[in-house]
């Protein structure tokens, strides 16, 4: 039988790169969910014109964002047996997506997450500040929870009844550490495939601003410390 592969892009003002992500999705996905996070833009002309189904969540947030995909996925008649989260900003390669959906569908794993690995990064694609958190909150994990991550990559795949499972409930910076911690909790199977990564098309929405960064930190390490003490 051939997976129902659904796929949620969270998008704020991403007009110049969301065809881009979308034109480059491989032809095993059957339907793609970009969620128009308050643009301002033309991201959500550009994204219908490319052929996806396109939500509005105007509350700003990227969890926000997801949470709406995952409501619109829940309303179906047919669910996905994978949801893939990927970024609107084309820094990812989304030709990828078989690369890290393949642990799924050939290992029956539960969830892979897409690792950013320094020497698939293209220079200056992540800043100093998102290197350090992604390194400070997987040296966290590992020392409270023996887990095996080495980013919080956005780009990730999940079986989308374990997903319902996990509960998620971030509603802004804290969604991909959320998923990851939930994980180790209910103690699925996952795994890292290290993924390409290129300079973002415009500007980061949290990494490219201070406000950004210490808000997203915070969020990370709350919930951390959230799990770690339970």
């Amino acid at each position: 039988m051939i997976p129902i592969i659904n796929v949620i892009i969270p998008a704020y003002n991403e007009q110049d790169s969301i065809a881009n992500v979308i034109k480059d999705i491989p032809n095993i996905v059957n339907e793609v969910i970009v969620i128009s996070n308050n643009s301002t833009d033309k991201t959500e002309e550009n994204a219908k014109n490319a052929g996806a189904t396109v939500l509005s969540e105007n509350r700003k947030g990227y969890g926000y964002a997801c949470l709406k995909g995952m409501e619109y996925i829940a309303n179906k008649e047919n669910k996905p047996e994978i949801v893939v989260f990927l970024d609107g900003d084309y820094s990812d390669y989304p030709e990828q997506l078989t690369e890290l959906v393949a642990p799924i569908l050939k290992d029956n794993l539960d969830f892979v997450v897409g690792a950013r690995v320094k020497e698939l990064r293209e220079q200056g694609s992540m800043t100093p500040q998102q290197i350090f958190g992604n390194w400070l909150a997987t040296f966290l994990m590992k020392l409270f929870f023996n887990a095996k991550f080495t980013d919080l990559g956005p780009f990730r795949a999940i079986k989308y009844n374990k997903l319902i499972d996990l509960k998620m409930e971030d509603k802004t910076y804290g969604w991909t550490v959320e998923m990851q911690l939930k994980a180790l909790k209910q103690k699925l199977s996952y795994k890292e495939i290290p993924m390409k990564y290129r300079n973002r098309i415009g500007v980061s929405k949290v990494s490219g601003t201070v406000k950004g960064s210490i808000f997203a930190g915070i969020k990370i390490l709350g919930w951390i410390f959230k799990y770690s003490f339970k």
